[in-house]
């Protein structure tokens, strides 16, 4: 064509689109229709649309791809996120090289373009554009349906069904994702989720260039650092495939229910969160969200160690067997970063060596990991045994019972193991500590079965014992019955104080013994007749506020144990009267000392850092590390009390409010907290 006459219709154009502003919604771009502000280009099941937009409260236009049918425009793609419009004049069209171009009144060149240097030897005239029902925005010539371009090649933040993350071998491209700058700003953020193809390709979290977070490698059943992959709660709905061949390493998911889950969506969120998203009764669910644990945290625990998050309350990290700290002092401060180091004085190299099982772990970091997948686990094992510098091995493939074979020459790192799931790790021992696993775990098959027959009469007596036991207990409850905080009879998990020891161990609730006071009633200092001093927190009838106060701090502290949380040592609720048991704790809350100024100089700033750093470690417990994840809500210098050596402890939980495991964020009905 004659680039005058292309030029003049360019212009044409554009005077068009100006003087007749319409809102229409089409299926196509071409080079003869272009979509301008107020038009969107919509796929044929009308799932998806494409068109101008401006998120949240920003002032700024973009380009994206949004769910069609769902009121909350849900954005899944983003074609200028870097290059925001601010004027007023906007439009899309196919320029006379045959690329998607975006324009702009007041910039001389295109905002953003398709930019295939390859369009321009086509005949750009038969080129359009169109927005498939996946989401998938394909640039294609019109009688070959050869596509040029397609937006599933470049991903923001989003994952969709049938796209690809990964590397292509052939063309060297990497389609990854990568967060918003912020909730109103789609310019590419600082977080990012790919593979990483070096050794035995596995999936990276990270934030900028540093590793946050390992998804694994692909295990054949899903990724090592996802167990969650292979429950029915995914494999019922999701198909994950992993493809690493000589073309390319991607990983892809498709729906196993189209009716059922076909607005699903992998998010990565400006916070630093992958979440996996479906549309459920007009809202979007969030099923599932990366590194929930400290564990998942990228290289938690150094080199041959590995993470166990079930410790409660001790270290997290472990050194795997026959290996041990490397060093000592920075393993006693809960430091593992340096990681262990093999055993000193054995050897593991044709000396009776073999292999020990690490259950239900994530497997170390593959990028140094060897891979065979013409072995078997059997074969695998005699593999790493011939080479003494191969540290562990495991199979490269689950899905048909174990095929492929991984082996590691070097340090084994960012291993941690999850209560079920995971994958079974074999890893290299000297002599002396495979003869210690071996009589520890090594039965023989005849012992198995006595100790099974062993256990069942056990099991059985143990039976007998117990419905005795209940009947006896049945006949003296009425002595020492337990009554729930709403007057029903119930077991508790607490030990039940009577209120006659209660009055005597408080001198009948005498002034001269007051603790404190708060919106629940009265705290008492007492004297047990075993000589041991506690505190009573003694609920004031007239306090409907305190009432559920009081039942939440029987509900949670009752499951905390934590050596910075004050300990319960039991409650007593008989008629109107309800009380908690406590520790006592002699030195009082930590506001006494710092708003005192005879006090304030018993704190020099080394005891000042042991009770921030023990605040800290309570409060860790409570998000993170606890069975559930609590939420405090009044912590505050008069909430925290000090024992004899000035150790902190975490009190009063009435306003504390319960998490779920996955759970991040919620809403009060009230006001909470101190005034």
């Amino acid at each position: 064509m004659n680039p005058a006459k292309s030029l003049l219709k360019s212009v044409l154009l554009l005077l068009l689109s100006l003087l007749f502003p319409i809102c229409v919604s089409l299926n196509t771009i071409t080079p003869d229709q272009p979509i301008k502000d107020g038009q969107t280009l919509v796929s044929n099941q009308k799932t998806f649309a494409l068109g101008f937009f401006s998120p949240g409260n920003s002032n700024s236009h973009y380009v994206g791809i949004w769910y069609y049918q769902i009121t909350e425009q849900t954005i899944v793609w983003v074609a200028n996120r870097d290059n925001p419009l601010n004027d007023s004049f906007r439009i899309v069209s196919i320029n006379s090289q045959g690329n998607l171009v975006l324009h702009s009144q007041n910039q001389k060149y295109p905002i953003w373009s398709t930019n295939i240097a390859s369009v321009s030897s086509t005949n750009y005239s038969i080129s359009m554009a169109q927005l498939l029902d996946v989401g998938n925005l394909v640039l294609v010539q019109q009688h070959s349906q050869r596509v040029l371009w397609q937006s599933f090649d470049y991903p923001t933040n989003t994952m969709l069904p049938f796209m690809k993350v990964g590397l292509d071998r052939q063309t060297g491209l990497s389609r990854y994702l990568t967060s918003w700058k912020s909730k109103d700003d789609p310019k590419t953020g600082k977080y990012s989720f790919k593979i990483d193809p070096i050794g035995y390709p596995r999936l990276l979290f990270y934030k900028g260039q540093t590793p946050l977070w390992r998804a694994g490698s692909w295990s054949g059943k899903g990724l090592t650092g996802v167990p969650e992959m292979k429950s029915k709660l995914y494999t019922s709905h999701l198909n994950v495939s992993f493809t690493n061949n000589q073309d390319e390493i991607t990983m892809m998911y498709s729906i196993a229910e189209p009716n059922v889950y076909s607005k699903t969506r992998f998010v990565l969120g400006e916070s630093g969160t992958l979440r996996k998203y479906t549309w459920e009764d007009s809202k979007w669910v969030a099923f599932w969200f990366d590194s929930k644990e400290s564990c998942d945290i990228y290289l938690k625990c150094g080199p041959n160690s590995y993470c166990n998050p079930y410790n409660g309350d001790e270290f997290d990290c472990t050194c795997l067997l026959g290996f041990e700290p490397k060093s000592p002092l920075d393993w006693r401060i809960r430091d593992g970063s340096s990681g262990c180091v093999r055993i000193r004085g054995v050897s593991t190299c044709k000396s009776g060596e073999g292999f020990v099982k690490l259950a239900h772990g994530k497997v170390p970091d593959t990028s140094i990991a060897h891979v065979d997948m013409s072995l078997s686990l059997k074969e695998c094992e005699q593999e790493c045994l011939r080479n003494c510098s191969c540290m562990a091995y495991t199979s490269a493939d689950e899905s048909e019972g174990g095929i492929g074979c991984l082996i590691w020459p070097r340090d084994l790192v960012d291993v941690r193991t999850f209560s079920d799931e995971g994958q079974d790790l074999y890893i290299r021992v000297d002599a002396v500590v495979l003869a210690q696993y071996a009589k520890k775990n090594g039965l023989t098959r005849k012992a198995r079965m006595l100790a099974i027959l062993g256990v069942s009469v056990a099991v059985m007596v143990l039976v007998v014992s117990i419905v005795y036991w209940l009947v006896m207990r049945k006949k003296m409850e009425d002595s020492t019955s337990r009554r729930d905080l709403d007057g029903t009879r119930r077991d508790s998990n607490l030990p039940v104080f009577d209120q006659k020891n209660i009055i005597a161990a408080t001198d009948n609730f005498s002034i001269a013994n007051v603790l404190g006071k708060g919106g629940f009633g009265l705290l008492y200092k007492g004297l047990l007749q075993n000589g041991m001093e506690i505190a009573v927190k003694r609920l004031s009838k007239n306090s409907r506020q305190g009432i559920e106060q009081f039942k939440n701090e029987v509900m949670l502290i009752a499951k905390l144990q934590h050596r910075n949380l004050v300990r319960i040592l039991g409650c007593c609720v008989q008629g109107e009267e309800k009380m908690l048991i406590y520790e006592y704790l002699p030195n009082n809350s930590l506001d006494s000392y710092i708003f005192d100024e005879t006090k304030m100089s018993w704190l020099d700033w080394g005891k000042r850092i042991e009770i921030i750093c023990g605040i800290a470690r309570g409060i860790l417990y409570l998000h993170q590390d606890s069975r559930l994840r609590i939420i405090h809500r009044d912590l505050k210098a008069s909430n925290v009390l000090l024992d004899t050596a000035l150790n902190p402890k975490i009190s009063d939980f009435g306003m504390a409010r319960i998490f779920s495991g996955e759970q991040i964020e919620a809403n009060t009905n009230c006001v909470v907290g101190t005034l």
